[in-house]
């Protein structure tokens, strides 16, 4: 199990937030932390402590005042960490071997490869021939209905079709190098993991995963890695001090 860093940009700056609150309407999002600093102090401080495979995720969507603004952001931290962090948001089988030239080691992608609410395999086809499979990470970001888990994509408004499922992870293995889920219902808001992703997650065998939201303690961290049997990789915004909360960033990274 290991510590994967974030670095999350919104409006053009770097930031941390309460997940579900994100909306294109006004370029809204309710925070937890506005950092003074760019991304590339943030890229530089993970490369110094050899933290690789974190992730930049581009919050605004394409088409925004400040997506531009978010991609320099993202560039600058990709430049610090050449080949050492993943890059997400707006990524498309057009746009992904940019990403790959400016440094990111993997694409992310959620929304691009669903159509209409549902998976779309013509779209990972075309991803997979543009970049390989070694290099995109399927981002399974999930809010709990009727008692399941289900993707959703569009900054986390939209419901898709499709179950976070031991199946349906299985099924999608063969078209990308790791998954990322972000369990956002509990996104930015400290107050513990969601123990049925964290489960899940650990009894799916072969596969490299990381897991998001609400890690708030230590306590939170040691549990994930019981629930995911040491195989969970993990990553922790808000709740870090580096971000403006209370965990340790240094004692963190010395647990990798």
């Amino acid at each position: 199990m290991k510590f994967r860093p974030c670095i999350d940009i919104h409006n053009g700056c770097v930031k941390q937030i309460v997940g579900g609150s994100l909306a294109d309407k006004n370029s809204h999002a309710d925070e937890n932390f506005v950092s003074e600093q760019g991304g590339d102090l943030y890229a530089r401080l993970y490369k110094s402590r050899g933290l690789s495979g974190g992730h930049v995720i581009i919050l605004n969507p394409a088409g925004s005042e400040y997506y531009e603004a978010d991609r320099r952001q993202a560039f600058a931290a990709l430049a610090e960490f050449p080949g050492g962090m993943q890059i997400g948001g707006g990524v498309n089988d057009e746009n992904a071997s940019e990403y790959l030239e400016k440094g990111a080691s993997h694409v992310i992608v959620t929304s691009y490869v669903f159509k209409d609410g549902s998976i779309s395999f013509e779209r990972l086809d075309r991803l997979k021939s543009a970049v390989g499979a070694e290099h995109i990470v399927l981002d399974l970001s999930c809010r709990k209905r009727d008692g399941k888990y289900f993707i959703v994509t569009d900054r986390w408004q939209k419901f898709t079709d499709m179950e976070v499922t031991r199946e349906n992870i299985l099924m999608l293995k063969g078209y990308c190098d790791e998954f990322l889920v972000h369990a956002v219902d509990a996104e930015g808001k400290q107050k513990g993991i969601e123990e049925g992703i964290a489960s899940l997650l650990g009894n799916t065998e072969g596969i490299v995963s990381t897991y998001a939201g609400g890690i708030g303690s230590y306590e939170d961290i040691e549990l994930l890695r019981a629930l995911g049997k040491g195989n969970v990789d993990f990553t922790v915004g808000s709740a870090l001090d580096i971000f403006g909360g209370r965990l340790s960033f240094e004692r963190i990274a010395e647990m990798n």
